[in-house]
């Protein structure tokens, strides 16, 4: 490759690594903002309720997560370039908006559209990267596209907690200039590529009855506590994400180019895979906000001290992810799944244990903290790992497109798992301590659906030949 390939080469990359790092710093911001949101609205007189003010972020993560694989598919149809840019502009003026909102509803709206744009941005840019690169340049780019999530993960609070020392608002304006900026260059260096021009349309309606079953339950776990259980409203909402996601189950099984394709769940690996993921997330949902609103709400931290404090965990994920690939090299994925998961209880009990209404971060905090930093360093690479080396490798796309999906879905019940819980009455100790517990419950389970991975595969390898002889 002569220097001036190497170049536009060394730009693809920045670009479209640079894409994913944006959007997942921006999960962290907002979250770490989410407290600051509430009471601004609260002083212009429109004070939302925690359970509104979840919608903040469980309307971007639905909508991402149901939009997301068959953006890829439309993407792959139509030109990923189109796909990445288009997906970028809209995430950058939906940012904008976000910015200017002046209500919690109006934020909200505007939420949904920067997940729209990320849905399509994000399975075109790692096309992209991939289909741009020689050979020898591919699994280095990949690899570093990967771990963009866990780079966000470690600067995304404290960059956050900086920002939001100004004003919420900015935790949304960083994202324009970088869009921008990412736009331009994409429109300038970027090669389109076009794949599978014949193939049929992604299932959109499938996608959208998804988001809206999904955001139903979600809808009855948030209100749940201030409607009451038994209020007709929840109830109706639990019969809505009920028969969605019976109308989604045909939808997939009817046509021709579903959300996810039946064939794909047939492989057990994979589908243990996914049930790792979803539950795992919504244990590392719970553990996220609910760590930011005690600090903020309970030992009255800044949006600063907060970033700071919350930082040194996700500041363990890309350490604990790169040593173990040295140290646990020959390990299978599902096991160091399985190991992170039993870390991630671990981590969750010490805090459960230790909670103080006190501010003592370094020895109630900081240690459980820690340990699920490394849980989820051990986890989130090798989900993706384990779940795709099973998959033909034409399916290995799309199979990853499905785990980042069960990821987001895990995010929403988290949040809404942790609203429900502190939207009761009980004194703020027993709120955060049933929180931690929740954690480690779902971990044990995604422990156990780790191991199935591990002895799924193992059956499948003793019988082929069997079934051969």
């Amino acid at each position: 490759m002569d220097t001036k390939s190497q170049r536009r080469a060394s730009a693809v990359t920045a670009i479209l690594v640079g894409s994913a790092f944006l959007t997942g710093v921006d999960l962290f911001i907002v979250n770490v903002a989410f407290d600051d949101i509430g009471r601004d609205f609260a002083t212009r007189g429109d004070a939302p309720s925690l359970s509104q003010l979840s919608w903040v972020l469980n309307a971007y993560a639905v909508l991402f997560a149901a939009l997301l694989v068959p953006m890829g598919r439309l993407t792959d149809r139509y030109g990923r370039k189109n796909g990445f840019v288009a997906g970028m502009a809209l995430f950058t003026v939906a940012s904008a908006a976000c910015a200017l909102s002046t209500g919690v509803w109006e934020l909200v709206a505007f939420r949904g559209l920067q997940a729209v744009g990320a849905a399509a941005m994000t399975p075109a840019s790692l096309g992209l990267l991939l289909a741009a690169l020689p050979p020898e340049r591919k699994a280095p780019a990949a690899r570093l596209w990967a771990t963009t999530g866990a780079l966000a993960a470690a600067f995304g609070p404290a960059v956050g907690g900086g920002l939001v020392q100004l004003s919420w608002h900015w935790a949304f304006w960083i994202n324009v200039p970088g869009g921008v900026l990412l736009v331009v260059t994409a429109l300038r260096f970027v090669p389109d590529v076009r794949h599978n021009v014949g193939a049929p349309r992604p299932d959109l309606t499938g996608a959208l009855v998804l988001a809206a079953a999904v955001g139903a339950l979600v809808l009855g776990l948030v209100e749940g506590p201030d409607w009451g259980w038994a209020s007709t409203a929840v109830l109706a909402s639990f019969a809505v994400a009920v028969v969605g996601l019976g109308v989604f189950a045909r939808q997939t099984t009817h046509h021709a180019s579903p959300v996810i394709d039946p064939a794909l769940l047939r492989v057990r690996a994979f589908s243990w895979a996914n049930v790792a993921t979803l539950v795992f997330n919504t244990g590392f949902g719970v553990s996220l906000l609910g760590g930011i609103l005690w600090m903020q709400q309970v030992w009255d931290y800044s949006a600063l001290r907060t970033g700071f404090a919350i930082a040194l965990g996700p500041l363990l994920v890309p350490i604990t992810s790169i040593v173990s690939q040295r140290l646990f090299s020959r390990s299978s994925a599902s096991r160091l799944v399985t190991a992170g998961s039993l870390v991630s209880a671990l981590g969750a009990g010490v805090m459960a244990v230790s909670v103080s209404t006190s501010p003592s971060y370094w020895t109630t905090f900081l240690p459980g903290w820690a340990l699920m930093g490394v849980a989820v360093g051990l986890v989130m690479p090798n989900l993706i790992a384990a779940a795709t080396s099973t998959l033909p490798p034409e399916q290995a796309s799309t199979g990853g497109g499905v785990i980042s999906m069960s990821r987001q879905l895990g995010l929403v019940l988290g949040v809404s798992v942790l609203v429900s819980i502190f939207a009761g009455s009980a004194a703020p100790v027993d709120k955060i301590t049933s929180a931690w517990l929740v954690v480690v419950g779902v971990s044990l389970v995604a422990a156990v659906a780790a191991f199935a991975m591990e002895t799924t595969r193992r059956t499948t390898v003793v019988v082929e030949p069997a079934v051969s002889a």
